[in-house]
């Protein structure tokens, strides 16, 4: 467990090391989903990943001797982040199936923005200021560019990017309920636990509407699949809970505009994905909302 002599109040070399190694994760998240995607159906791909990263989480938080309690309040919205969880799985993983990882990338990690917004009205202090009202017009006005580009015939790619950003709301909602319900008295890898534990049957059973759950599997897809499930999943966020709980919380959020630029990069050399001015017009956008949005209040720009 984490002493309080462990704590830093200051992100040092280390911590921003590991934050920018956890955004690059969270942006290959967005391939390898859509690498996996290839040969194992989407929902089935969501379902079998939670159930693949809870037993490592779970050995991980009795090892460390983490609290696991359900008597603390928090079960039922527990429950309910993982439902919203397993929507937020949804419509992410189906959204890559027709849109491209770099607008995918784009529109998903706008999530901060829709924390901030929630949070104007549902957690005290956390008020919208000029500064950060100028952030969210930029990221929305990214989102809007992002969106405008060249439809397919069939039009699927614009119901991949609406997905995209349903699935960000969803995420910005778990967030905000770690913030201002009972949720919040679960240790962080409880709160993970909730999601993955719930999630797991909901999206395997869900995925039987879905059509087949194999299409065409490689031991590559196999094996990207399992990276993606031990490595980005468990280590990554537990890597990242490992870090919320030693350096301050306000310094590391800056961070977070790095995970879609991470994304859009990661779908351009992996997946060969044409960046256009659109696309990278869009991500400077976004990415200079999250920034102005996450600034601390030290910073004088109000």
């Amino acid at each position: 467990m984490t002493l309080e002599s462990d704590r830093k109040d200051r992100i040092d070399q280390a911590g921003a090391v590991m934050l920018v190694s956890f955004s690059a994760l969270l942006g290959l998240n967005q391939v390898l989903i859509k690498l996996v995607n290839a040969g194992l159906q989407p929902v089935f791909q969501a379902g079998l990943r939670s159930v693949c990263a809870f037993f490592p989480v779970l050995l991980f938080a009795i090892l460390m001797k983490r609290r696991l309690d359900i008597r603390d309040g928090s079960f039922w919205f527990g429950v309910i982040a993982g439902i919203l969880f397993a929507v937020e799985f949804v419509f992410m993983f189906v959204g890559l199936d027709y849109t491209s990882v770099a607008r995918a990338s784009i529109l998903f990690y706008t999530m901060p923005l829709w924390v901030a917004l929630g949070a104007h009205w549902l957690v005290p202090g956390e008020r919208l200021t000029m500064r950060r009202c100028l952030g969210v017009v930029l990221a929305i006005c990214g989102v809007c560019v992002a969106m405008s580009g060249h439809i397919t015939t069939t039009g699927n790619q614009l119901t991949g990017d609406l997905l995209c950003l349903a699935a960000s709301f969803l995420w910005a909602a778990i967030a905000l309920m770690a913030r201002t319900t009972a949720f919040s008295k679960a240790s962080p890898e409880m709160q993970l636990l909730y999601q993955l534990g719930t999630s797991a049957p909901l999206l395997l059973v869900a995925s039987l509407f879905f059509g087949d759950w194999l299409r065409e599997p490689t031991v590559l897809i196999w094996s990207i699949f399992a990276f993606q499930a031990l490595v980005v999943v468990a280590c990554g966020f537990l890597l990242w809970f490992w870090v919320l709980s030693v350096y301050p919380a306000s310094d590391m959020a800056v961070y977070s505009f790095l995970a879609p630029l991470f994304g859009v990069m990661f779908g351009w050399l992996i997946l060969d994905e044409t960046i256009d001015t659109r696309v990278i017009l869009a991500l400077i956008l976004v990415s200079m909302g999250i920034v102005l949005v996450n600034l601390k209040k030290s910073v004088k720009l109000d």
